[in-house]
């Protein structure tokens, strides 16, 4: 149960917080990023928990960004491709694969993934480890 409760509770923070970057950036949002916010951190934040000190912050940052980046081009292709919701579409931007994903974007990612891993590091060691 503590790790049912672990999982919600980061999830809820992943998609709060990709939610609030997507409404400072965009000043709007869509469900579905809440969503995709959420899987990501919850993802990121069991990876960063397995490998822990033996991963660099620059490791870890890119795999953040790689983490994020195919996640994000899944639910484009999902949302935008699929079902033609049109969340999002980074077509006129250079180096975009469909226009659900950009280098851009994914550089984006991997400077963001640097307080996402401390973040999961702070959650694992000093608010988690309390319920353990």
């Amino acid at each position: 149960m503590k790790g049912l409760l672990e999982s919600l509770s980061v999830f809820a923070l992943g998609g709060g917080g990709y939610g609030l970057i997507e409404l400072l950036w965009r000043k709007r949002t869509h469900w579905t990023m809440i969503l995709t916010g959420g899987v990501c951190f919850l993802l990121l934040y069991h990876l960063f928990g397995r490998c822990g000190e033996r991963v660099s912050l620059r490791k870890k940052c890119l795999i953040g960004s790689s983490v994020i980046t195919v996640v994000e081009f899944i639910v484009g292709c999902i949302v935008n491709l699929g079902l033609g919701w049109n969340v999002w579409n980074y077509k006129k931007l250079p180096f975009n694969l469909l226009g659900q994903v950009c280098l851009l974007y994914s550089i984006f990612w991997c400077i963001l993934s640097l307080p996402i891993a401390l973040a999961c590091k702070a959650l694992k060691t000093k608010v988690f480890s309390i319920l353990q």
